[in-house]
């Protein structure tokens, strides 16, 4: 199963892609690691995006998404950038999943990567968007 995991912050979405196959996490490479957009007030825009994220999807033959779950209210409150980005990502033809950081705390700390985050290939922006996939993967294998 190969799960795309997304952190949105601010008017940006970081991706990180994980597939589990037998016994094993593996990374893929990917040709896009974020998504940017500046004036999510443009319908053309968040059209854009939704656009460029479905192919991507299609292109890596994505299986599922996971998203880390912002607040909605109060002082850390997500931006309505954000938001609309995941109502872009929602309206995709896969199914989508939300996951709260206490939860991704918890995998991570239940089960560790086996691997040091530096030699996964990714860049240090995307390591909360790896641990949002790696945990949401191991919450699936181990809730069976």
């Amino acid at each position: 199963m190969r799960i795309c995991g997304v952190e949105l912050t601010g008017g940006e979405a970081i991706l990180c892609l994980l597939s589990y196959e037998g016994d094993t996490f593996t990374v893929p490479e990917c040709r896009k690691r974020s998504f940017s957009i500046s004036k999510s007030s443009e319908t053309d825009n968040i059209r854009d995006f939704h656009f460029a994220f479905n192919k991507l999807m299609e292109d890596y033959k994505i299986d599922r998404i996971v998203i880390l779950e912002r607040h909605q209210k109060g002082k850390f409150a997500g931006s309505a950038t954000s938001f609309k980005l995941e109502a872009a990502i929602q309206l995709q033809d896969l199914p989508v999943d939300l996951i709260s950081i206490l939860d991704v705390k918890e995998q991570i700390k239940r089960n560790p990567p086996h691997v040091d985050f530096d030699t996964l290939g990714l860049k240090k922006f995307q390591k909360t968007a790896f641990e949002t996939v790696y945990a949401f993967q191991n919450r699936l294998i181990y809730q069976k």
